[in-house]
């Protein structure tokens, strides 16, 4: 008896991976030199991670392109389907990962070092050596060369865009109910709204950062309460704007009829990332900001 085996298709060989990799080293190297270089005149670490950035937007619109045309070809089979699924779970589980090692680095600046130098064996020591005037309480609004800046409160900016990003859960959750239905009008609006709410997210925390850094007195320098905020409201913002970019990818490919009831892993993996990044900012409001 001869079992007959679905084709597995096997793409060529792809210059993408290697410039992926180029983007992801310019971007930790840049952005490496660009902190290092804050209180200096040199901005070279600016240009590299901007080059970086470049890079990877090239990657992505190509490598995306390539993928799309494949599909739409009728390339792929159930197998490559579960592929891609495991591929995305993955890089899901490396993103907590990645959000699990800031929050972990702001737990224990939080939990663990500030009050080991407050405590009463290492206080006259902290006092007299490392910190004068130093005292045990968070945020720690003076840093050790005596700059004085102020907490961003939970109110205000940081308030309305968790209401903007939860909502925005709701609206892309409702796409997916639509396009479940292949009720193509509401998913095109319903995705649309989403894309709205996201750059509406990106640009009031643009505002929230000037108003940080020219009226608070809160930078990336401003001891670690300054660099925990910015690392994790900078990096969460940088996956708001990818997740926004894959909506958006997938918004064009909605208009030009693409997905159905059947076949729709591509809006799968846009939606899991953006409920993601959702989640994400939930946890940071609560411990970045309420806490």
């Amino acid at each position: 008896m001869t079992t007959k085996h679905e084709p597995y298709y096997v793409p060529n060989q792809s210059a993408w991976p290697i410039i992926g990799a180029l983007g992801l080293f310019l971007i930790a190297f840049g952005a490496g030199s660009y902190v290092q270089q804050l209180r200096t005149e040199a901005s070279s670490g600016a240009y590299i991670l901007l080059a970086g950035i470049a890079v990877i937007i090239f990657m992505v619109c190509g490598w995306f392109r390539t993928v799309i045309s494949e599909s739409m070809a009728g390339l792929y089979s159930s197998q490559m389907d579960r592929s891609f699924r495991q591929g995305m779970s993955w890089f899901i589980f490396s993103e907590i990962m990645f959000f699990g090692a800031f929050f972990g680095a702001l737990f224990y600046a939080r939990m663990i070092s500030v009050p080991w130098l407050g405590g009463a064996s290492n206080n006259a020591m902290t006092h007299e050596v490392l910190w004068p005037g130093f005292q045990a309480v968070w945020p720690l609004l003076t840093t050790p060369d005596g700059t004085q800046t102020q907490a961003m409160g939970w109110g205000g900016l940081p308030l309305i865009n968790t209401i903007i990003l939860l909502t925005s859960s709701v609206t892309l959750h409702l796409a997916h109910v639509n396009l479940d239905k292949n009720k193509r009008t509401a998913l095109t609006l319903w995705l649309g709204l989403t894309i709205v709410f996201g750059i509406g997210f990106l640009s009031l925390q643009v505002k929230e950062y000037l108003h940080a850094y020219h009226e608070m007195g809160l930078t990336l320098t401003s001891g670690v309460y300054g660099n925990t905020f910015f690392l994790l409201t900078g990096f969460h913002g940088m996956h708001v704007t990818l997740g926004t970019l894959f909506l958006t990818v997938l918004f064009f490919r909605v208009l030009k009829g693409h997905f159905s009831p059947e076949k729709s892993f591509a809006f799968q993996a846009g939606s899991w990332y953006w409920h993601f990044v959702d989640v994400v900012w939930l946890c940071l409001f609560i411990f970045v900001y309420l806490l």
